[in-house]
């Protein structure tokens, strides 16, 4: 029996300022933070989660892993933009359709999720108490999609 693998989206396998960058700065101005103690709601831009670029080696990696362990994703999506479910969506049928075809899961509580490992960039949205292994992309043990597989691909 594989092992099962979870891959976060944003940051991940997309690269979330490709997608912004395709925003003019009057549109991004709407969803700035307005003042002291406010936040940027730029994950809030309608239509956004469908337009970014895949993280570089992002694809190759996961078919190589999809070899060996049992994929899906695991992505959270903003609460206050519906659309960004359905452009998550519409983004996973554009590059991995043939991989991850009614495998993906949305939710604010990765950690009531069952696998062996999450690759995911930060410890929000429950990822911090995931009971599998947290590989958490972008850290310096995990810098790329290189050191990723490679470790994964070792304890198969």
């Amino acid at each position: 029996m594989k092992k099962r693998l979870f891959f976060d989206m944003d940051n991940v396998l997309v690269d979330f300022q490709s997608g912004l960058d395709k925003f003019d700065e009057e549109t991004k101005n709407r969803y700035r933070a307005k003042g002291p103690g406010d936040k940027d709601r730029l994950d809030e831009i309608p239509g956004l989660f469908g337009l970014m670029e895949p993280t570089p080696g992002a694809i190759e990696a996961v078919h190589k892993l999809a070899e060996v362990y049992d994929v899906f994703i695991l992505s959270t999506a903003p609460w206050k933009n519906p659309s960004a479910w359905s452009d998550k969506v519409t983004w996973v049928t554009k590059y991995f359709d043939d991989v991850f075809h009614k495998r993906m899961i949305i939710t604010h509580r990765k950690d009531l999720v069952e696998g062996d490992y999450l690759i995911d960039d930060r410890g929000k949205n429950g990822t911090s108490e995931f009971k599998g292994e947290w590989i958490q992309f972008g850290s310096e043990k995990f810098l790329d999609w290189n050191s990723v597989v490679e470790y994964l691909l070792k304890k198969k």
